[in-house]
């Protein structure tokens, strides 16, 4: 069982302590710009429920899923292709925003809606070819606050923060390849959250 350290949240602040990085900036958005933003996304992007390969089985996401971005910019992951739908107005603002945060230039965004607490992700890391080495990922929050959990690979030391509505995580250098990362189910109740995961694709 490996070491657990709690973090609280700051304006910026880097979580992992060795192998780099994964860098959280706060309250990007206001409170009400967050709501308005949570509303709409969750009513006017095309959320699907997508069936992936788990242990040579085809089983059910546990959450929804939407994929957009530039042509051509297609993801594939878990026996699972997506190809890309086209930015809708508000999520190239978002995109916009997001870029100036974190000074890197994406091409497509995979959206999550986890709608209760049943729903979540498992230990996985971000590493598909066409991705590239050490790929650099931002993670966008509306909606309800999730405990993120990130485990390095070797020592087994997991990092817990609370991500907050309006708040982006910046994962880069070798937080991929050293560290996996989930979002655990819960059993508290808690409302919908809107998670916007903006990429590179090369291809």
């Amino acid at each position: 069982m490996g070491h657990v350290m709690n973090l609280f949240m700051q304006d910026k602040v880097e979580l992992l302590p060795y192998d780099f990085g994964a860098v959280l900036h706060s309250d990007v958005w206001r409170n009400d710009e967050c709501r308005t933003i949570t509303s709409r996304l969750t009513h006017e992007l095309d959320w699907a429920q997508v069936f992936v390969e788990v242990f040579n089985r085809r089983v059910a996401q546990p959450r929804l899923t939407c994929w957009y971005g530039d042509p051509g910019k297609n993801y594939s992951y878990s026996g699972t292709r997506l190809n890309p739908l086209d930015w809708t107005s508000l999520l190239s603002e978002i995109k916009q925003k997001t870029e100036v945060v974190s000074n890197v230039t994406f091409n497509s965004v995979l959206g999550n809606l986890y709608r209760t607490g049943s729903d979540g992700v498992s230990w996985h890391s971000d590493n598909e070819p066409e991705l590239g080495l050490n790929p650099t990922i931002a993670s966008v929050t509306f909606g309800a606050t999730r405990r993120f959990d990130m485990r390095h690979r070797e020592t087994k030391e997991i990092i817990h923060i609370d991500l907050t509505p309006g708040s982006i995580l910046v994962m880069s250098g070798e937080s991929q390849s050293k560290w996996q990362h989930q979002i655990a189910k819960t059993k508290k109740e808690v409302a919908p959250r809107v998670n916007l995961t903006f990429r590179t694709i090369h291809v």
